[in-house]
């Protein structure tokens, strides 16, 4: 069997099989294959009851104590014991299993395992598995791979077509050069699928996963550098001096510029004046200042006479650029325009027209900007904000409206400057590590889900005295594999709770575009008091009266998400504040939610995420705002980064041009990483 073979060649995978796995992006076998498991379960020694930690999965052997009881609730069926060993007792309870009452008897003992919490302030299990001990010794300190599921595949279904697809696949040969492999100890590709899979322990397992982050993290770094090799210097065909109105405009702020904006602004100075052409990243936390930074820049250039445009990944987010921006440099003399996909035909024809006879000098857009009907004249500086939302190839197709225009690129996703410069290989990295004086630090708590109806009344209060509210869930429909909180029934939940003349709306990413952007322009406008919403507001708009911002299972986020969430308030004068609230309380929750709760700092608690979880931990969370890898994670996995960035680095300094000469194997990989960079 090879590998570009349809998923449809196994065994047992008809056609309503094949609809299902396509729903995971599974088509081919090794697609299947590289479905990697999202996470292990491990059966550990029974643990006594008294020293079990809630929000972990456990197994607990004792004796029934009380006569099993049904209970019957609306259409729910619940069935309760209590399980009792030397420690101490624990309710179990199973939902829609009334069979089971004939099975379990008073007085005899059981090993039962499950997920510990606790409800009403009682330890209890809901859902526990029932073993022989035959069963759960066979399965003890065994890793059985847990995988990302849809409505209709099992986890076992899935566990069955990987054994039968490692079995009968033809792996081929192995892409990785010889000398890496040696060089980094790495293991055999085939070798890696299947102990990913199905390792004997841990120690293998992390074997494995090394391999394939590593082949991640190898072709992607070897992808950025010769993207760099091949976009030599250019000359400066933009020269874009700062005058004097530039000065102006700083001196007519209504703030002072931080000392991190200043060498910032140096830096895009000097590149703009420069011999050579600005191909710049600004990489600045949220709040600490970059957009006036944009601003300025964009103002020297429409004073040089050259156009200017800047790519925002929302449209909302335009159009809050197009009012700034335009307030703020039309008394220049410059004119400011909106370019975004939602226009009219007609409407899109007028500002083609004004862009390309150049009665437009800064063009603030969407997409909209790089479609082939704009024509620019002299267009001289490029901004895109949210560098990760765009890929090269989109920078390169707004940068290739012009003659070699320069280029800066704004984000505000904390990444350690090492890594920055990593993956962000073809751009020179400016960071504006320093927030504003003026801005008032958010205030931060981490909370169980006791502290609910507290933080209603919270918010209640908030939104009395005109504020509004952020409530962040982590998925949009309920799912049967999570407890997580979902947009949809949360916001039914809180109308019923909250007072009537409470405005709430929700938001999520799979609503149409034109719903996403009603409901965020009402909600800029304050017709909306609380919005309930994944995490599509990350990157979001300038709510300057979002006053708190809850999030609901905050365990279930990375820390860098987090931050980036918390960035949507404390924009404006009021104080804000940010209610992390999760329904584990396990140490390790506790330990990396209160790094969120002792800083502000973007860079500072991705630095402090790093170091609590060490390199290679896969059970931590991965983070978000950055490119996805299929299985790497550039917090959890920064030293397989750097090792694999070094090892494409010596292979093309000691290959050069001759390396898919030497190596024709790695043409096709590096290229579909080049392919994927520009997406």
């Amino acid at each position: 069997m090879q590998q570009t073979d349809p998923v449809s060649s196994l065994k047992g995978v008809g056609e309503k099989t094949e609809k299902l796995l396509a729903k995971l992006s599974i088509y081919t076998i090794i697609d299947l294959l590289t479905h990697f498991p999202k996470n292990y379960d491990i059966y550990e020694n029974i643990c006594p009851i008294a020293l079990l930690e809630e929000g972990k999965k456990a197994a607990i052997e004792g004796t029934l104590v009380k006569e099993p009881t049904i209970l019957a609730k609306k259409n729910l069926t619940i069935l309760q014991v209590r399980l009792r060993d030397a420690s101490g007792s624990i309710l179990l309870t199973w939902f829609h299993m009334p069979f089971l009452k004939k099975s379990l008897h008073l007085g005899t003992s059981y090993i039962m395992r499950g997920t510990v919490m606790r409800k009403n302030g009682m330890l209890t299990m809901d859902q526990p598995l029932i073993l022989s001990k035959e069963e759960f010794f066979h399965r003890l300190l065994v890793l059985q791979p847990c995988y990302a599921l849809t409505a209709g595949i099992t986890n076992n279904g899935l566990t069955k077509l990987m054994k039968q697809a490692i079995h009968e696949i033809d792996f081929g040969e192995d892409l990785l050069p010889l000398e890496i492999k040696k060089e980094e100890d790495l293991m055999d590709y085939k070798d890696a699928i299947k102990a990913i899979h199905f390792p004997k322990d841990k120690e293998e397992m992390l074997k494995a996963r090394k391999r394939l982050v590593f082949d991640d993290f190898f072709y992607f770094t070897a992808a950025i550098q010769l993207l760099k090799q091949n976009k030599s210097r250019t000359c400066n065909y933009h020269k874009i001096i700062f005058t004097e109105e530039c000065k102006k405009f700083v001196d007519s702020l209504s703030f002072s510029l931080t000392n991190a904006q200043k060498r910032v602004l140096l830096e895009i100075k000097q590149d703009l004046e420069s011999a050579y052409t600005m191909n710049r990243l600004v990489q600045g936390d949220v709040g600490s200042g970059k957009t006036v930074l944009a601003e300025l820049a964009l103002l020297a250039s429409g004073l040089n006479h050259y156009q200017g445009c800047f790519m925002t990944p929302t449209e909302v987010l335009a159009k809050q650029h197009f009012e700034s921006l335009s307030k703020d440099l039309e008394p220049y003399g410059l004119h400011v325009l909106l370019l975004i996909g939602s226009m009219t035909a007609k409407e899109k024809r007028e500002r083609y027209q004004l862009i390309e006879n150049h009665k437009a000098d800064i063009i603030i857009g969407t997409h909209a900007l790089i479609t082939e009907k704009v024509v620019y004249h002299n267009l001289g500086l490029v901004i895109t904000d949210e560098q990760h939302r765009f890929g090269v190839r989109q920078r390169e197709a707004l940068a290739g409206k012009g003659t070699f225009p320069h280029v800066l690129v704004m984000s505000a996703t904390p990444i350690p400057r090492t890594l920055a410069i990593i993956l962000y290989g073809d751009l020179d990295v400016s960071i504006v590590d320093e927030l504003p004086a003026s801005r008032l630090p958010i205030k931060n708590c981490v909370v169980d889900t006791n502290y609910r109806p507290a933080a209603y009344r919270f918010i209640q209060q908030e939104v009395t005295l005109g504020h509004q509210v952020y409530i962040i869930c982590p998925m949009v429909e309920e799912s049967e594999t999570m407890d997580a909180e979902n947009v949809i029934s949360y916001t039914q939940q809180l109308k019923e709770i909250m007072p009537r003349n409470i405005t709430i709306a929700y938001l999520h990413g799979k609503m149409k575009p034109k719903e996403k952007n009603e409901i965020m322009e009402k909600f800029l406008l304050g017709e909306i008091h609380i919005l309930i919403s994944t995490t599509v507001v990350e990157v979001g708009v300038n709510v300057v009266n979002a006053t708190v911002m809850m999030v609901e299972n905050a365990e279930r986020f990375g820390l860098a998400q987090l931050h980036q969430l918390r960035g949507r308030v404390g924009r404006g004068k009021e104080q804000s504040y940010c209610i992390f609230m999760t329904g584990m309380q396990g140490k390790e929750v506790k330990e990396r939610l209160e790094i969120l709760q002792h800083s502000n700092d973007g860079f500072v608690i991705a630095n402090e995420d790093l170091k609590l979880r060490g390199p290679g931990d896969l059970f931590g969370i991965r983070q978000s705002g950055t490119i996805e890898f299929q299985l790497g994670d550039i917090y959890n996995d920064s030293n397989i980064l750097m090792q694999a960035n070094l090892a494409a680095k010596k292979l093309l300094e000691k290959y050069g041009e001759n390396l898919f000469i030497k190596f024709p194997q790695l043409e096709n990989k590096i290229g579909h990483y080049i392919g994927q960079i520009s997406l």
